[in-house]
């Protein structure tokens, strides 16, 4: 059995795209036939793409149960990850508003969030938030992030704070 160069196995570039192309032209070193190539990268790359999108960070994925007892953990800090008239027509209590979709959200989140606590993540549906969550924990943030969001939160009936 072959094995990959340890400066592939060990490789620690945030372009796993590269990595692939890499492990190709290993590959083709050996005179793989092209048409087996082309399938290995189709392959490979259906892989990352599957991974990208349904992977995650180093980060969890609570349901609603999870989350509420998070919530009530006065050592977690709960973080609304939406925009401003969101969180107005409704958040969590006690939740801080940094809006994901701003290009300075890592800044302000280092600035207001204690790299020692556990951060309790949501968003409308999960998606933003999870991606949020992946940031965070990325720069060393314990993340956990609610599946289905602020709706999954409304539909079980917990409770929602308002500020119209």
């Amino acid at each position: 059995m072959v094995s990959l160069p340890s400066f592939i196995s060990n490789w620690k570039s945030p372009i796993k795209v590269q990595r692939i192309f890499v492990i190709a032209k290993f590959l083709q070193n050996f005179l793989i036939p092209n048409w087996i190539m082309k399938r290995i990268i189709a392959y490979l790359l259906a892989v990352l793409g599957l991974t990208s999108a349904c992977g995650q960070g180093n980060f969890e994925n609570t349901d609603v149960e999870g989350f509420a007892v998070l919530v009530a953990d006065t050592n977690v800090v709960v973080l609304d990850v939406r925009t401003a008239d969101e969180f107005k027509d409704g958040h969590i209590q006690g939740a801080i508003l940094i809006d994901q979709n701003q290009s300075d959200f890592v800044e302000k989140a280092k600035t207001a969030l204690p790299i020692y606590k556990k951060i309790a993540i949501y968003c409308r549906s999960g998606r933003r938030s999870a991606n949020a969550a992946g940031k965070l924990s990325d720069i060393g943030y314990k993340c956990v992030n609610l599946k289905g969001g602020i709706i999954a939160w409304k539909e079980a009936n917990m409770p929602v704070m308002t500020d119209r």
